[in-house]
């Protein structure tokens, strides 16, 4: 078994406050790595991801920011580095849907979910790379998703943000490769979060039915893979797509 010792380094996680970013973060700080909340509504279950981690014996912070606003999150990033100095790993998980077939979909649904989904990763990876080049180390996770790798019904705005954190990732994996900087994306297939809680139960079960493993993941199982990513044993590995989708897509 790889023991993932991370003590010494900090993450900053968005949308870390519930689902797949909740349970990146609680992974991460079971590996010893000091976990900052990126977050926009839900304060309680931001406070309560903190105090998980505190009990860990990890310092962990929450910050309020909206990443699709540049100047909050430049803000965002200057409160980090004033009091835990340049973050080592970003995960870039906030996400949004707007989901409507094309032609009924505005323009508004359209440049939300671009907001938050494709310029929030930008603001938030082009303020902390930086201080993972002074540093020579850094790892950068894009959560990407299986829909953006096979497109979906309904999902025009959201699969085309997929689909660009997944050329993002291999373009920033070619231009930092040399700087001891890995960037890699994990695309997660449908897994049990609020996203799908909100679907008809017949629907959930089709996609089952269309999973070899009969099932939806769960977001530790999306969480295992960052944490690898993140790890030192990774630092060969870089500009990759991790396919975490019960088999759905190969």
């Amino acid at each position: 078994m790889i023991n993932i010792d991370l003590k010494g380094k900090a993450a900053l996680i968005t949308g870390g406050s519930r689902g797949i970013g909740r349970a990146i973060a609680l992974a991460l700080g079971e590996a010893g790595c000091d976990t900052l909340i990126n977050y926009t509504h839900a304060d309680e279950a931001a406070a309560e991801v903190v105090d998980l981690l505190k009990q860990k014996g990890v310092k962990a912070k929450c910050y309020k920011f909206d990443i699709s606003d540049l100047s909050q999150t430049d803000s965002m990033i200057k409160a980090i580095t004033d009091e835990f100095g340049a973050v080592d790993i970003l995960v870039n998980n906030a996400a949004i849907n707007r989901d409507r077939s094309f032609l009924k979909m505005t323009r508004q649904m359209w440049d939300d979910v671009l907001g938050v989904n494709l310029n929030g990763p930008f603001n938030v990876t082009h303020a902390v790379l930086p201080g993972m080049v002074e540093k020579g180390w850094g790892r950068v996770i894009n959560i990407a998703s299986m829909n953006g790798q096979t497109g979906n019904f309904g999902q025009a705005n959201y699969a085309v943000t997929k689909g660009g954190l997944i050329a993002f990732t291999f373009t920033l994996a070619r231009e930092f490769a040399r700087r001891g900087i890995t960037v890699n994306a994990v695309s997660p297939g449908y897994t049990e979060t609020d996203m799908t809680k909100g679907m008809p139960d017949s629907a959930l079960e089709q996609l089952k039915l269309l999973t070899p493993m009969g099932r939806l993941g769960k977001p530790e199982e999306i969480a295992s893979a960052v944490l690898f990513a993140a790890s030192p044993q990774a630092s060969f590995m870089t500009g990759q797509v991790i396919g975490v989708n019960g088999g759905m897509y190969m």
